[in-house]
């Protein structure tokens, strides 16, 4: 065995030596340079700015830039795309200014650059990481090729409230879930060199808690115990840490009392002395000067908080660069906090090579060959094809037969609005709409009568608050869109209605009251379900929504997501059998925005309502079930999977020992089919109250048509652990329950005891 492991070792051992090496000689390099700057060069490399580029990113733009730039006043740009218009830039950086430090530039580069991926929470559907980790790295080949190198990228925030339009940025409720995507988006985005001229910087957003804002109303404040901060909320931003991400961005929400860009507990307690980051800390888009708002002072004032606090970039406030020379003369901060911060940003441009070669990202030959390639088209549809989520599907009636007639309608049919929210460098006009994906699929093998059918909204306030970047739709008349559809279904064998919500009604901004369908798309599936038509209802939204009485008239119910460039390629891919729907939810649906936020993994009251009719004095609602609509982990197949008792190694488990949880599952359908086999643990009895489970493992299988296969997990003290009082992870002796199932509320059970 020793024998076996001395190469593995050697090989650590010079890992480890090369990584101390090249530290020693940036740590050198930055040390020098930063003898040479004078104050005023310092608090400019803490400074990032933007002209706006054409990119709507928020609704302040900085002036001069060109002229700070030379004058050293600058760190960094973004929002400024295209390898000509960088290499301009940076030129002005590293020819125009004294000390030539060049410059870093980034982009909120969500999902995917150019070619546009499925929004995150559509991706974590598929539960794939391999997948999502490509997504990741194909978003970094093409947004390098085209002179970028930091993107706004991933978000981690956990969101159990689907009022907020940003849950479509994020992976969803889950913690366990969230962290391993967390982990693949940056090992997708840094790869294993930040040098390398192909790879991204991440920046994990937003920290902290930022999901949690009350009221589902962004730019809200949050309040949560600690012991949730760190048991649900922290793990992911903790794992983007872990994985190496090279910075950070800080959230608008207060947390305790105080803003996140202010707050010294959480940007240096938490994040840098308890979790070793090493990188820099950027604060969200004039989230510095938002503080004056919060009631903590004037500009000056608020710099310095968040300077002390270890924020080390000022994104466009520009409140370090007017303010702290003076806050340093009256001694409000010190020397060495300027220099920490300094200092940090330039070991990130060490770290990206970018003092060897300022113009290692512009290259025009890799723009012309990695942007909107084929291979970049294909990624999206593979994303796209395995993040959709079946969730209805009576009597089998899909897969369609390609044959007949099909009614496709609604005003998500034949529309190019599908890239979904914060597409900032996509372009909408490659976007397959569905019907072109159908025809695509069909050829002229079957009959397609194609009507709108209804507005997105009719309501003119709703329609405009959803369009700000731009003309996505048109209102017409209700009532002629209407018959219309009702005409094309009375001709048609089945009834294909894509519904949902536009790409503006969700993402940062887009908060809403109501999560329902706008009332004209409700109108149409009405009309459509009295024609006893087979009905088949696509939906396309960022966020769950309240769709009761929508599942209640579908036969069949596709959520397909905003799928990116190939939406209509892929959900035809679906909707006719070429692929074999896998995704299942990562966030809850509920039944109405009453029971919202609503997540799998809540606590009991000490009056749970139990299985069976409402109790009085029990922990329920008078109007509606406590239970939602489409549950945490849900997720149909065109086959079916059988699932046994759950088997384990051992029903006691020794300090420091594993027992083995093991099921046999069979696809007992007519397909082959992919199925994602989910473990949760509950701890019934402990010195702090416990969700009635946790997802702590799983496992994305392909069976085909009657094939079986065992799986198993390993489950260790690890999985059993909890954050107590003294926000320490323990684990208690005790039983434990053991769910391994198709989703959160489907799945055999078994228990054992720690001992």
């Amino acid at each position: 065995m020793l024998r076996r492991l001395l190469p593995l070792m050697l090989v650590l051992m010079t890992c480890s030596v090369t990584a101390q090496t090249q530290n020693s000689k940036m740590n050198a390099f930055v040390a020098d340079l930063m003898k040479k700057m004078t104050l005023d060069e310092k608090i400019g490399q803490l400074n990032l700015l933007t002209d706006g580029g054409g990119v709507p990113t928020g609704s302040v733009v900085n002036t001069n830039v060109e002229a700070k730039i030379k004058e050293g006043k600058v760190g960094g740009l973004f929002g400024i795309t295209g390898v000509e218009k960088i290499r301009r830039a940076q030129e002005i950086a590293v020819t125009g200014s004294r000390l030539k430090i060049p410059l870093i530039f980034g982009l909120d580069i969500i999902h995917g650059y150019r070619t546009t991926l499925p929004i995150p929470l559509a991706m974590a559907s598929s539960w794939d990481m391999k997948l999502i980790e490509k997504s990741a790295r194909t978003a970094s080949l093409e947004a390098t090729a085209d002179g970028l190198n930091w993107a706004y990228s991933p978000m981690v925030d956990i969101a159990r409230d689907p009022r907020w339009g940003r849950v479509a940025e994020g992976s969803g409720e889950d913690p366990y879930l969230g962290s391993l995507i967390a982990k693949a988006m940056v090992k997708g985005y840094q790869g294993n060199d930040l040098a390398d001229k192909t790879t991204l910087m991440a920046c994990v957003k937003h920290y902290a808690l930022y999901g949690a804002a009350e009221a589902g109303r962004d730019y809200n404040t949050t309040d949560m115990s600690r012991i949730r901060m760190y048991e649900s909320y922290f793990p992911p931003y903790k794992a983007a840490v872990e994985a190496g991400a090279g910075s950070i961005m800080s959230s608008f929400n207060e947390i305790d009392g105080i803003p996140a860009t202010a707050n010294k507990w959480l940007m240096t307690d938490v994040l840098r002395k308890q979790w070793g980051f090493t990188g820099f800390v950027v604060t969200d888009y004039t989230s510095i000067n938002e503080m004056i708002d919060h009631g903590l002072g004037d500009l000056q004032t608020v710099s310095a908080l968040a300077l002390k606090a270890g924020i080390d970039m000022d994104m466009v406030g520009e409140g370090f660069l007017s303010t702290l020379k003076k806050s340093l003369q009256e001694g409000k901060v010190t020397q060495k906090e300027i220099d920490d911060a300094c200092k940090r940003i330039l070991e990130a441009k060490y770290k990206l090579g970018l003092f060897d070669d300022p113009f290692r990202y512009c290259d025009l030959n890799r723009a012309k060959t990695e942007i909107n390639s084929a291979d970049k088209k294909a990624v999206t549809r593979e994303l796209a094809i395995h993040s959709q989520v079946l969730l209805k599907n009576d009597n089998n009636i899909l897969p369609l037969k390609k044959s007949g007639t099909i009614a496709l309608v609604g005003p998500m049919a034949n529309n190019k609005d599908m890239l979904g929210t914060w597409a900032v460098g996509g372009i909408p006009a490659n976007a397959v709409p569905i019907m072109d994906g159908i025809r695509n699929a069909v050829g002229s093998s079957v009959n397609i009568i194609y009507a709108k059918g209804a507005n997105i909204a009719d309501d003119p306030a709703l329609a405009r608050n959803a369009q700000v970047f731009g003309k996505k739709f048109d209102i017409g008349s209700p009532q002629a869109q209407l018959e219309e559809a009702v005409q094309a279904a009375n001709k048609a064998d089945i009834i294909v209605a894509v519904v949902g919500e536009s790409s503006e009604m969700t993402g940062e901004a887009a908060s809403r009251s109501d999560i329902t369908l706008p009332e004209s798309q409700r109108n149409l599936l009405e009309a459509l379900a009295k024609t006893g038509k087979p009905l088949v209802v696509v939906l396309m939204t960022g966020r769950p929504l309240a769709i009761v009485r929508e599942s209640e008239l579908a036969n069949a119910l596709l959520l397909s997501w905003f799928g990116g460039d190939e939406t209509g390629n892929a959900v035809a891919d679906v909707l006719f059998g070429a692929y074999n729907p896998s995704g299942k939810l990562t966030m809850t649906f509920p039944r109405n925005v009453g029971q919202v936020p609503i997540y799998y993994s809540h606590k009991k009251t000490g009056r749970p309502q139990g299985d069976g009719p409402t109790q009085k004095f029990r922990s329920n609602y008078l109007d509606v079930s406590n239970d939602p609509l489409y549950v945490f982990g849900h997720g149909l197949s065109y086959t079916s999977f059988s699932y046994s008792d759950v088997k384990l190694s051992s029903n006691k488990m020794a300090k420091g020992q594993t027992v083995k949880a093991s099921v046999t599952v069979t696809n007992s359908g007519n397909f082959d089919g992919e199925e994602v086999v989910q473990l949760y643990i509950n701890d019934p009895v402990a010195s702090v109250t416990q969700p009635v489970k946790k997802l702590v493992g799983f496992q994305k299988i392909m069976l085909k048509k009657g094939e079986s296969r065992e799986i198993s997990f390993n489950i260790t003290e690890e999985e059993l652990k909890f954050y107590n009082n003294d926000l320490k992870r323990i684990v208690e002796p005790g039983e434990f329950h053991v769910f391994i199932g198709t989703s959160s509320s489907n799945a055999k059970k078994a228990s054992f005891n720690l001992q």
